[in-house]
């Protein structure tokens, strides 16, 4: 196998890099989505997008600690302080997310598909970013 047909090796700074970019996707797509949800349709359905588009960069945020995390047990470093922490907090965001959920589905009543939308925007970022990565 020559030098040129070894899939490089994706390093601990190009992922955090990735992931941060990413959560910047996130919230920029989903503020312009919101503002334009919000003069094409109503502000039920912005608000709806907006929660969505919450909770993906909430999660994308708590992936990049994870990841963090992760990496340093893998390479055998000190794990770095607040571990167990963001442990804990990634179960509990998930409670928290899905009271954010039933909340705005109660109280906005809006459109399921902007809240779907919304959530989707991390898959579709992360994705996006990855897709970029391998690329480069």
């Amino acid at each position: 196998m020559t030098d040129q047909a070894r899939p490089q090796e994706l390093s601990n700074a190009a992922l955090d890099a990735m992931l941060k970019r990413a959560l910047r996707n996130i919230l920029i797509l989903g503020t312009l989505s919101s503002l334009i949800l919000w003069k094409a349709a109503s502000w039920r359905d912005a608000a709806m997008l907006a929660a969505g588009t919450a909770i993906s960069a909430a999660s994308a945020f708590e992936w990049r600690r994870l990841v963090r995390f992760i990496n340093a047990r893998l390479d055998h470093q000190q794990t770095p302080r607040g571990a167990l922490v963001a442990v804990v907090f990634f179960f509990l965001r998930l409670v928290v997310f899905a009271a954010v959920i039933y909340g705005s589905l109660k109280c906005f009543r809006g459109s399921v598909i902007a809240l779907l939308c919304g959530l989707a925007l991390a898959l579709l970022a992360t994705v996006w970013e990855g897709l970029r990565l391998l690329r480069d």
